[in-house]
């Protein structure tokens, strides 16, 4: 376990009242406070609500490890410790420790898991879970406010170098997770250190949902350069207002004008989450799939093909076709790049699409969440081609759940 110090002054398993005066001390302070000093600054916010101590792990890149703020202590494994079943299960894990016991709370904002928070105390009763908890929470806005401008923060978030290509385009993109109480959008993206020409985007404005998937062509800061310029160029769109085709359109015209010869494939979708009503354009990309009561119902998104973004000219349609449908709640759409697919082990077998489908719905009917079932997906393919992927490998995996208020 941790090997976390009780702060002075403050007395173990005390179930003395809250110091409110000294936790808004702490919360005003928490404004300015630097990311490295979240490290101290949790031990006295856990003080102040009467708890021992409180220790901060983010999650890694790729969701392996959960590494401690303070840097002298060693990171944790996500699969095979007390501090990543709280993050797997984004539940409260308690165990012994040292006469006490440590609860790992999970760190999420909105939908997004950013780590655990390990709060230690004496003993555990129903107001020290509920302490616990309000602290997870705090510091988990806390995290997120800090970690849009800190190097620090995603420094400790890497286990690798980073290439140029991935560093610009990670800048582009958004959690890994986002929704609301009707519907969840959540990614990965692989290989974590070296993609170039992969990218998803997810984005909820009021109760619309959209997400999108690209694959540039080429592998190199030109692709990275391509996909990064189309993803500017749709939240230009959407944010103006744009519908879906006029969305599309804007990237063609975007590509054609500042890189004429790059172009790139990809879904977007627009889904209204009080209705299920589910739009999509496929630009020349792997269709997207739906699964409905665990199973896939193959050909359900297909629809008829058309070019690539950015191709203007003769190959350029007037108007983007746009498809429609409606969800049935439950119902799970998944948006894949070929890297997926198309990764081979040492002997040329592929991963395949029905192993990558089958494996999505065994795990969501053992109950994973989502974003668990991604991670845990992601890795099997990394395992399938040994760590070396030959292709950028990008899913995006939205469901809609209307009933869930």
């Amino acid at each position: 376990m941790i090997p976390v110090s009780d702060p002075p002054h403050v007395s173990a398993g005390s179930d003395t009242a809250v110091d409110e005066h000294r936790l808004e001390e702490l919360i005003i302070e928490a404004q300015t406070a630097l990311p490295f000093e979240l490290v101290g600054l949790a031990n006295r916010c856990a003080a102040a609500l009467g708890l021992d101590a409180a220790l901060i792990y983010l999650i890694d890149l790729q969701q392996r490890l959960l590494v401690p703020l303070d840097e002298a202590l060693e990171p944790l494994p996500v699969d095979r410790s007390p501090a990543g079943w709280a993050y797997r299960r984004v539940s409260p894990q308690v165990a012994a420790d040292n006469g006490g016991v440590i609860v790992w709370m999970p760190l999420v904002d909105g939908a997004e898991r950013l780590g655990v928070l390990a709060v230690r105390t004496a003993a555990l009763n129903g107001a020290r879970m509920r302490r616990s908890r309000m602290l997870a929470h705090l510091f988990a806005m806390l995290i997120t406010s800090k970690r849009t401008y800190s190097d620090w923060l995603a420094s400790l978030a890497r286990t690798s170098t980073m290439g140029l290509p991935a560093e610009m385009l990670r800048a582009f993109l958004p959690p890994h997770t986002v929704g609301s109480s009707r519907c969840v959008s959540t990614a990965v993206l692989e290989p974590a250190y070296d993609v170039a020409g992969d990218a998803f985007e997810h984005s909820v404005i009021k109760n619309v949902l959209h997400t999108m998937i690209l694959d540039s062509m080429g592998h190199d800061l030109t692709a990275g350069l391509t996909t990064s310029v189309a993803m500017a160029a749709a939240r230009n769109a959407r944010r103006a207002g744009g519908a879906l085709a006029g969305i599309v359109g804007s990237v063609d015209q975007a590509l054609a004008h500042w890189l004429p010869d790059h172009f790139c494939t990809g879904v977007l979708c627009r889904l209204d989450a009080e209705t299920g009503v589910l739009h999509w354009v496929n630009c020349g990309h792997p269709p997207p799939l739906l699964i409905r009561a665990e199973r896939v119902l193959h050909g359900a998104l297909d629809s008829p093909p058309q070019p690539p973004i950015g191709l203007v000219g003769q190959l350029a349609p007037a108007a983007r076709q746009v498809h429609e449908t409606t969800l049935e709640p439950g119902d799970r759409v998944l948006l894949y790049t070929d890297g997926v697919v198309e990764a081979r082990d040492t002997e040329g077998a592929e991963f395949g699409l029905d192993q990558f489908t089958d494996f999505i719905i065994r795990s969501s009917a053992a109950g994973q969440r989502p974003a668990e079932v991604l991670r845990l997906l992601i890795h099997a393919l990394l395992d399938h081609q040994r760590n070396q992927l030959r292709d950028d490998a990008t899913i995006l995996l939205f469901e809609w759940h209307p009933h869930d208020r």
